[in-house]
């Protein structure tokens, strides 16, 4: 893999069709591919230097700083290669869409945690789908709870 042309592999994550996203040591957006662009509907240009509250509903944000400024701060995140988070997200008008992402850290120059990247999928239709499966099954199992009198 040596002999692989990094323009390749950046045209590879500008056009991947799950999001990739990076955030500096800040939280500011520093990369926003198009698979982002696609899910949240903000572009590249609008989300440059934005932090990550632009799709990341209120009742979610101060769980996701403290979360954040954790990590920086030790150079260490909680999620492991095998965690996949699953959580709303909102997009640029307003609507909210389910994702699952991972997250890496990545490591600067001197060693510290210098940015965080994270793959993202939007799952909406599959939750929505799962979620009308779950009510089917309900409706279709009898009821077996006896009155008491």
């Amino acid at each position: 893999m040596a002999d692989l042309d990094p323009d390749v592999v950046l045209a590879m994550t500008e056009q991947a069709p799950d999001g990739i996203v990076i955030i500096d040591r800040e939280g500011l957006i520093r990369y926003w591919n198009r698979g982002a662009e696609r899910i949240f509907g903000y572009t590249a240009a609008e989300v440059d230097g934005r932090n990550l509250d632009v799709i990341i509903p209120e009742k979610h944000r101060q769980r996701h700083w403290d979360g954040f400024v954790a990590a920086m701060a030790s150079g260490t995140s909680k999620y492991g290669d095998d965690d996949l988070l699953a959580v709303p997200a909102l997009t640029a008008d307003g609507s909210t869409v389910s994702i699952e992402f991972s997250v890496v850290l990545l490591t600067a120059p001197d060693g510290t945690a210098g940015h965080v990247g994270a793959v993202i999928r939007d799952v909406t239709a599959r939750r929505a789908q799962e979620k009308e499966t779950r009510r089917r099954l309900l409706a279709a199992t009898p009821n077996t709870a006896t009155p008491t009198s």
